[in-house]
């Protein structure tokens, strides 16, 4: 993620923020410029008040009015819904106060997926525009399923599923527990169905084709068998040496879902160490120079994988060792051996070689 400024007085603000601590200014996020916009109340809409944006008219999208969005579109616009929220198809019933908590989490995370798919330059359609090939999202409760069934997160075709309960810190806990899992965040599943998604608009039907099974597996294998085998035997014993995770282990399909994700983890974090100019440069150790690094690069706009994880793997040491020192988890928990390495290379060329076709 980007560094974000006030363009009024120049605070460092969040991407989910809305109005400026320093100058009070409101705060929207304005998507083609991909930077706040301070602005003040005009009548009906609002104005930039400086920067390259001064004199233009905004409106918040309607799920501002929820606390669930500070996106902008201009003050003209037929449309009531940024791109992002456009991406809905269901939302949680809002006469619960809960819900509407859980949503809110739910938004803040879909609106950093989106800006990362756009810092990616992929393309990213709803299927209001696009039925066929489209993205949408569906956010459901357990009570809105017929009594006894459960809403299952998953992806079919574009729509993602995902229970609200995911968005509850203590409900996603026990999940993870529960799953046996290391490493459970409302992020993640976003990054983790999205990467369904993408493989339908990247890898199918595409040249990449033959080279995603040689790294990931036929894709042609019954997923239904695959996923009844995972369950009843688990991960192969050398698992580490070749997947993510032990979840990838259970279909092609899974193991490239698994690894998108971490793609976007890792690409996502090195922007924002880079934005802050992180340097690490341990100062104990024999192998101290080889785990030195200046993080510098914008990994979204770096042509070689081999760079990003240069810089990724002192990053994470480095991040994993102050959550360390406050008594928290690995920020990072995993280990990337080289079979996953050049998985995530290919995804990278992937996604350039689309940009490039999207340009």
């Amino acid at each position: 993620m980007k560094l974000f400024n006030c363009t009024h007085c120049d605070q460092v603000v969040y991407f989910e923020n809305d109005l400026c601590e320093r100058c009070q200014h409101a705060l929207g996020f304005e998507v083609q410029q991909q930077q706040m916009v301070a602005l003040r109340p005009q009548g009906q809409q609002y104005v930039a008040v400086h920067g390259q944006e001064q004199g233009s008219a905004y409106k918040y999208c309607a799920n501002h009015a929820q606390q669930a969005c500070n996106w902008l579109l201009p003050a003209a616009a037929v449309e009531e819904l940024c791109q992002a929220c456009d991406l809905n198809r269901t939302i949680p019933k809002l006469n619960e106060p809960e819900h509407i908590a859980r949503w809110q989490s739910l938004e803040r995370a879909k609106h950093r997926l989106v800006f990362s798919l756009l810092q990616l330059g992929l393309p990213v359609v709803s299927k209001t525009e696009n039925e066929e090939t489209g993205l949408a999202f569906d956010f459901l409760a357990d009570e809105q399923k017929p009594e006894g069934e459960k809403v299952l997160t998953g992806h079919d075709n574009g729509l993602i599923t995902i229970n609200i309960k995911e968005a509850d810190d203590v409900e996603r806990e026990m999940a993870r527990k529960n799953m046996h899992e290391v490493y459970r965040t409302l992020l993640g599943h976003f990054r983790h169905e999205v990467g369904h998604y993408y493989w339908d608009r990247l890898i199918a039907d595409s040249p990449h084709l033959a080279e995603y099974r040689r790294l990931f597996g036929d894709e042609r294998a019954d997923y239904a068998q695959a996923l009844q085998r995972h369950y009843d035997q688990g991960a192969p014993a050398d698992w580490q040496e070749h997947f993510i995770s032990a979840y990838a282990t259970m279909h092609s399909w899974e193991d490239w879902a698994e690894t998108w994700a971490h793609y976007l983890h890792i690409i996502d974090t090195l922007q924002t160490a880079s934005a802050f100019g992180i340097r690490v440069q341990p100062r104990v150790g024999e192998e101290a120079d080889n785990l030195t690094v200046a993080v510098t690069q914008d990994p979204y706009q770096t042509e070689g994988f081999e760079d990003i994880i240069e810089q990724w793997t002192p990053l994470a040491l480095a991040l994993n060792s102050l959550n360390r020192s406050m008594g928290l988890k690995d920020l990072y928990p995993f280990v990337i051996p080289p079979a996953v390495v050049e998985k995530l290379a290919f995804i990278h060329t992937v996604c350039r070689q689309d940009a490039r076709h999207q340009a």
